[in-house]
């Protein structure tokens, strides 16, 4: 475990997957990030490449070519290098392999990069592209915030503040975790989505259209917060185990695919591509 830390917050991160197990307030206390309780969720924060979401038969199409992959790509299960940081850097590398090139064909270096910054934790996504061909992929986080904070609390005593009033219609997902073409609304009070047991009963809420790049989770008995920043991300999931205490907000850049006839990789809903010899950032923060 790689351990940063500054008079704010301390953060872990597990080489495996190069994943966030753990964030804390060292002013209260608290554990913010969800323990991975394997009987509900196994996860803390996973990191989503080259996929985010569903496929299709679980086969991505590349060139005329089938290849398998599992909800969210290989990313998550994968063990990450270690490179250099410091107390308060951390980066970690998944470069290709043997074993990617068999399930995705081209040559990158998938990096996770952590900074702490006072009160706030950046996540850093970056993909150099090491073949000879443009690569395309999709890139998100999945992370998961323990809700309520506080013994004594209930999970309804909770909501997500958007930065801006908005008209959030949610993009359904089929129980294959497709997208059906349907959309729903779900309805804000004065910028706020409170949270119930009910709210994830049909899968996650996916935005595809915010003009909100900050989701705070606050509290109607309290003044404790925590804030996701995604300035780079336009997709939005936001999603729970129903009846567990935990929240996700997940900044993406991609989606799952829709439901009807697969497509190529290129042709992907919300798909990012690096040209040759070129490198791709995106960052997102967590604030406390």
């Amino acid at each position: 475990m790689t351990i940063l830390e500054n008079e704010y917050l301390k953060a872990t991160i597990d080489a495996r997957g190069a994943q966030l197990t753990s964030i804390i307030n060292k002013q209260t206390g608290v554990e913010h990030l969800w323990q991975a309780n394997p009987d509900i969720w196994a996860y803390h924060a996973p990191n989503l490449f080259p996929i985010v979401g569903g496929l299709l038969n679980n086969e991505l199409h590349v060139d005329g070519k089938t290849y398998n992959m599992n909800r969210h790509g290989f990313a998550r299960q994968s063990e990450f290098l270690v490179l250099e940081g410091d107390n308060e850097h951390a980066g970690f590398s998944l470069p290709y392999s043997d074993h990617t090139l068999e399930v995705y064909p081209y040559k990158f270096d998938f990096q996770v990069l952590y900074t702490l910054i006072e009160n706030a934790l950046r996540i850093t996504y970056k993909l150099i592209n090491r073949d000879t061909q443009t690569v395309y992929f999709s890139v998100g986080g999945h992370p998961a915030f323990n809700v309520p904070f506080n013994s004594g609390e209930a999970y309804e005593d909770y909501y997500l503040e958007f930065e801006g009033q908005e008209d959030l219609h949610s993009h359904l997902l089929n129980s294959d975790g497709q997208f059906t073409g349907e959309t729903t609304l779900i309805p804000l009070n004065n910028k706020q989505l409170h949270l119930n047991r009910d709210l994830f009963a049909n899968d996650a809420l996916v935005f595809k259209n915010l003009k909100s790049r900050l989701v705070t989770i606050k509290s109607t008995k309290h003044d404790q917060t925590l804030a996701v920043e995604f300035p780079h991300f336009n997709y939005l999931g936001i999603w729970s185990k129903p009846g567990a205490d935990f929240v996700c907000i997940e900044p993406w850049l991609g989606c799952a695919d829709k439901a009807g006839e697969p497509v190529d990789i290129k042709e992907k809903e919300a798909i990012q591509k690096v040209a040759v010899g070129h490198v791709f950032e995106a960052s997102y923060y967590v604030s406390i």
